[in-house]
Parts: structure tokens; sequence; C-alpha cells
């Protein structure tokens, strides 16, 4: 039975308040299965259980439409290539930019069960003879309690591994656990996880010389990618970069940010050093 209006528009003001999450009529099907899970795991017989609780401004059965509502796909290595350019040009750049001896920043924006920013931290290690003289802090946030827990735990199924995990890192970096993998504890060390919402001021966050926003855009409407780009920017320094998702773009939205010449979903400040 398809949701009833007045239902559906409860919802969608409720996420779009306090997520930034653009919900359109077209995305019902996702939002019910999204929901229906929670219905279940909060013992109820239906949705319109649930829907009642949100009418009555209860706070545990909104905490858990967002975090089932927040939370996104992810893997190692997701898409390649935007490790590729992180390893080969984007270090190397900022490199040149800040002396041997200073610490180079990176956040990992919407880091979801920590695939992202661990992968990372595995281009760090692996590549520590060339980055020698630097030191590194990856920050990862996410809106997610729940996920950013998962994160923290950093064990993984076999299926979550075998997506997109060279099975050489995966037997030098991760510790087998009957049918599941632990990353190890020196990686799970360079990463510091830590609960954001990104329609938030961003004042508490120092400058990066990376951040990683991947994938999260699309989810917002032009207004708010705007509002978010334009906070970005205050905390991405003059030889910084950013990373977003292969289908998202600052084109049209915001003139802080400008494409990387030659650099698929990597873009750098309108004023960058390296323009």
């Amino acid at each position: 039975m398809t949701m009833p209006a007045e239902d559906f528009e409860l919802y969608r003001s409720f996420l779009y308040k306090e997520s930034g999450l653009v919900i359109t009529p077209e995305k019902m099907y996702l939002l019910e299965s999204r929901l229906n899970p929670v219905v279940k795991k909060m013992e109820m017989e239906g949705l319109a259980d649930l829907t009642a609780k949100v009418r009555m401004n209860d706070v545990t059965a909104k905490h858990a439409i967002i975090e089932a509502m927040t939370t996104n796909e992810t893997f190692f290595f997701r898409d390649t290539h935007p490790f590729e350019r992180f390893e080969e040009v984007v270090l190397p750049k900022i490199m040149e930019s800040k002396p041997a001896g200073s610490t180079i920043r990176i956040w990992n924006a919407a880091c979801s069960s920590g695939q992202e920013p661990y992968s990372l931290g595995l281009i760090l290690r692996e590549n520590a003879h060339k980055f020698g003289g630097y030191k590194f802090e990856i920050t990862a946030t996410d809106l997610s309690e729940d996920i950013l827990d998962t994160a923290k735990r950093a064990v993984y199924t076999q299926f979550e591994v075998q997506r997109g995990m060279p099975i050489k890192m995966l037997m030098k970096y991760f510790t087998q656990q009957g049918s599941s993998w632990a990353l190890n504890e020196d990686i799970k060390s360079m990463v510091k996880f830590e609960k954001f919402n990104l329609l938030d001021p961003m004042t508490k966050f120092p400058e990066f010389d990376v951040v990683f926003c991947r994938n999260v855009l699309i989810y917002f409407d032009q207004e708010t990618k705007g509002k978010i780009l334009g906070e970005l920017r205050k905390h991405v320094s003059k030889h910084g970069f950013l990373f977003l998702g292969g289908a998202e773009t600052v084109i049209g939205i915001t003139d802080v940010f400008k494409a990387m010449k030659g650099e698929r979903g990597l873009y750098i400040p309108s004023h960058s050093v390296h323009a």
C-alpha cells in the first residue's frame, strides 16, 4: 500500500530540516524500503505506527529514521580513480607547497562505515617512503552515530573486503576473525572519527589540505549544495583540493571552487596556487 500523501510530506519535511536530504515523490519507494526495517526493529505493527511517533515528535523514532535514511553505500577504494589521483597528483602538489615536517590534514566528510578514510590511511602507510617528511591527520565525519560505531570497530564481512580491497593489502593489514576481517590497529589509529552534520556550521574545524566529500551532494537541493560548498571553501587551504563524486560538480552551483584541468572529480579553490 502506498504511503498517504500527508505522511510522505511529513517525512519529506522532517528529513530536509534535520539532514538536508531531498526526498521527491518518485523516491517514495526508497523511503518506504528504508523505513520498514525501522518498523521491524522498533517492534511496531506497521509504518502507520512509526508515522504516529514522528507526529508526536518522538526523539527515538526520529533518530532511527535519520540513521536509516543517511546510511549510504561505500566500499574500499571506491571508483579507484580518486585514490590514484590522491596519491599521484594531490599529495605531491601539497608537498611542493608545504615544507617538510608540516602536517597534512585530510577531511573525509560523510565517511559512512569507514572504508573511504581507511583506504586513504592504507595509501599513506603503503607509500610512507614517499611521504616520510610529513605528518598526516585524517578526520572522518558522518551524521549517523550507528555507522560511526561500525567505522570505529573496523570489522568487515568477507563481502565488504572483497569489494575493492586488493588481496595483498587484505593479508597485510587485516586479521581474520571467523568469517570477518578486522583492520589492524596501526591503520585504525590513523583516523579520528567524529559525528558531524554537513548542514551545521563548520567553525570547529581547522584548515584542511584535502577534503573528500564524495557522493554526498547528490542528495541535496541546489541551494543546500551551494551552502555546503561555501562552508567547505572556508576550510580548504589555498593549496588544497576537494574531491567530489563522479556525478557531482560545482558548475552552476558556486564559483568558490573550480575544476582542476584534466582531473575529473577534482576541484581547487578559485584562487588556488595550483591555477
